[in-house]
């Protein structure tokens, strides 16, 4: 770590209700850890103006102006070097990064998923839940690595799919547990009791799986 408590990076392109989680999380001492950063691809997005009010710098880095993804991810990482940050967050950020900026921050980036991965990949998970008739849907915080949301598990929590349920009841529902596991993650990853080895994480010294979840 940079001092006692991790310094972050947050990366969205959104609304940015799980990048307000983990502000709260910080200014209440839940975890050890202090946003340096957030940085968005997106100017529009709303979660610039939650980290402005929290007196956060804000970065925009836009996708649009780069003609291929390395030529952007390299502006990135270098934006992200200028914080010298301990761990990179996810928070919604819709774009894919190559795997050498992936390589550049082996096991220091972290991607919230609204899925019990590793089902369900990609978007429109919620929708998708639906129609495979799913009984239980959630939500996975995962290490990156460059096999899309196929990085390990860390944390994940389910909840039941009632007969009622929408795509969107889904996902507000994934979204009040997204912001509970992505800040406690965050937590454990500045407490140094994460571990990787041999592409598979450990919590406290003990092995972490949720491959063979129902």
């Amino acid at each position: 770590m940079t001092g006692s408590k991790a310094a972050l990076a947050v990366l969205i392109s959104g609304h940015g209700s799980n990048l307000q989680a983990i502000i709260d999380s910080c200014n209440k001492g839940e975890i050890a850890a202090s946003i340096r950063c957030v940085i968005s691809n997106e100017a529009k997005a709303y979660g610039l103006q939650r980290a402005q009010q929290a007196n956060i710098p804000t970065n925009v880095l836009s996708h649009t102006e780069f003609s291929d993804r390395k030529l952007f991810d390299d502006a990135l990482a270098n934006l992200i070097d200028g914080y010298n940050v301990d761990l990179i967050v996810l928070a919604g950020f819709m774009r894919i990064l190559g795997a050498d900026f992936i390589k550049r921050y082996e096991h220091r980036i972290i991607n919230i998923h609204p899925s019990l991965l590793p089902k369900y990949k990609g978007l429109d998970t919620h929708a998708r839940v639906l129609s495979a008739g799913d009984k239980i849907h959630g939500a996975s915080v995962h290490f990156v690595t460059a096999d899309l949301d196929g990085g390990p598990v860390i944390t994940q929590e389910s909840i039941p799919v009632e007969s009622s349920d929408t795509a969107e009841t889904l996902q507000q529902k994934v979204h009040r547990i997204e912001h509970e596991i992505l800040p406690r993650t965050i937590g454990w990853f500045a407490d140094n009791r994460l571990r990787v080895v041999d592409g598979k994480v450990f919590l406290d010294g003990k092995l972490i799986d949720y491959t063979n979840h129902s």
